[in-house]
């Protein structure tokens, strides 16, 4: 099974310093029909105002990934972490048994377009943790950017599940195999990809279930940026 989920009917959030995109029921947007897909929970696509950001706030019992697209977001939560993340970086964030955190775009002059993802863990009730890489270059091949084994300079997912990334031109592929046959494609912006034939362009994404391995084939004039996740 393939179904597409196209761009311009996730929902929609914006106030005066955010725009965001959700794929899934998230906030007072639900539809009970669209609270996920297998373990993963949440992709929300952030536009972040200068000077402005999510204030300290509380998570339990889920696996975070945020994915920087351009600009910079400082992190700060309540074991005593401090960070900014930039482009070619991976943050995960375990929120376990508790834990609070704030996001902020410290620029004066540019935004931070950035994916928050949520996945739910393998376990309930570990203690919460932190962890940031520089991640390897995505230009033309598919790196991890998320493992159960933090292999590959990917960070550490305490899941069953697992986040690829890549960046094609047109006429590039590459392709992946699903180790459960169960997955999710997300174009995260630029142009186009076909995936075992289907087309996405930026914001869709497509799910996949009893579909054993993937081909990516960058299309158009424009380099798409793609997230690959194999799910339980």
């Amino acid at each position: 099974m393939m179904q597409l989920f196209p761009a311009n009917e996730r929902f929609a959030t914006k106030i005066n310093w955010l725009n965001s995109k959700h794929s899934f029921s998230f906030g007072h947007h639900y539809d009970p029909n669209r609270m996920g897909f297998r373990n993963l929970r949440v992709i929300n696509d952030d536009l972040v105002a200068p000077v402005s950001g999510f204030p300290m706030h509380g998570h339990a019992d889920m696996e975070i990934v945020t994915y920087i697209l351009d600009g910079s977001l400082e992190h700060k939560d309540s074991i005593g972490t401090g960070s900014v993340i930039r482009p070619g970086d991976a943050q995960r964030m375990s929120a376990g048994t508790g834990i609070r955190h704030s996001e902020f775009n410290p620029s004066q002059g540019e935004g931070v377009h950035l994916l928050q993802i949520w996945i739910e863990p393998a376990k309930d009730g570990i203690a919460p943790s932190y962890e940031q890489k520089a991640l390897q270059s995505a230009d033309g091949k598919l790196v991890p950017v998320a493992t159960p084994d933090g292999r590959d300079g990917s960070v550490t997912i305490h899941a069953n599940a697992a986040i690829h990334a890549a960046k094609l031109k047109a006429g590039e592929t590459v392709t992946h195999s699903l180790a459960t046959g169960n997955g999710w494609i997300h174009v995260a912006r630029g142009g186009q990809v076909t995936v075992n034939g289907q087309t996405l362009s930026a914001g869709d994404g497509l799910a996949l279930e009893g579909v054993p391995e993937v081909t990516l084939t960058g299309v158009g004039d424009l380099q798409a940026e793609v997230l690959v996740f194999d799910l339980d």
